[in-house]
């Protein structure tokens, strides 16, 4: 299940990690950062510029080119 990239994700949803499309050194950023096949998190900003995420108990701020790297599905 490969899912649909961050970007298009709404505000306030929740959704669960599938897959992270990008080079070795990106890919192993994001798993430092909590970005894992399975991690949950949700949406708290989506509109223009970066997208904030809150992932356990932090909020991450991401920019666009590399949140549309990570693939999500709802739930």
């Amino acid at each position: 299940m490969k899912g649909m990239p961050l970007t298009f994700a709404n505000i306030g949803q929740n959704v669960t990690i599938t897959d992270i499309n990008g080079g070795e050194c990106m890919c192993k950023k994001l798993k430092e950062m909590g970005f894992v096949n399975g991690s949950k998190i949700k949406v708290m900003r989506n509109d223009v510029g970066p997208i904030i995420v809150k992932i356990g108990d932090g909020r991450i701020i991401l920019g666009r080119s590399m949140a549309t790297k990570i693939m999500v599905a709802a739930g």
